[in-house]
């Protein structure tokens, strides 16, 4: 089991960097963080879905055996969790670290301030 969690923490590590790296990419390019984000979250959906769909297919034939089993079960169970986080919980700790904003609620809460200027101005 411990050989599985040291491949899995591998299979993690790569795609976390495979995601930020498309994120960083994203925002060189000259697009918003918040868009960039949400652009890189969906490019890289089906890539680290199909990669980590592949890696647990290919341990259900070793998943039965006794020697190989609990290595295959942690790598299956563990790559399963993995992958939601890495596409979910990623992006929106990447969005909290580097405090993002939406593109439309800084333009909403200036527009706010400019009716209530205006309303003064009244």
């Amino acid at each position: 089991a411990i050989l599985g969690v040291l491949a899995l923490t591998g299979m993690i590590a790569r795609n976390s960097v495979i995601l930020i790296d498309q994120i960083e990419t994203e925002r060189r390019t000259g697009a918003h963080p918040w868009d960039a984000v949400v652009t890189a979250a969906l490019h890289r959906t089906r890539p680290i879905l199909l990669t980590a769909a592949a890696a647990t297919l290919g341990m259900v034939p070793i998943a039965p055996t006794v020697f190989w089993g609990p290595m295959a079960f942690a790598i299956i169970g563990g790559l399963a969790v993995a992958t939601v986080l890495t596409l979910i919980f990623l992006p929106a700790l990447y969005v909290a670290w580097f405090r993002i904003s939406e593109p439309h609620q800084a333009e909403s809460s200036a527009e706010h301030a400019a009716t209530g200027i205006l309303a003064l101005q009244a």
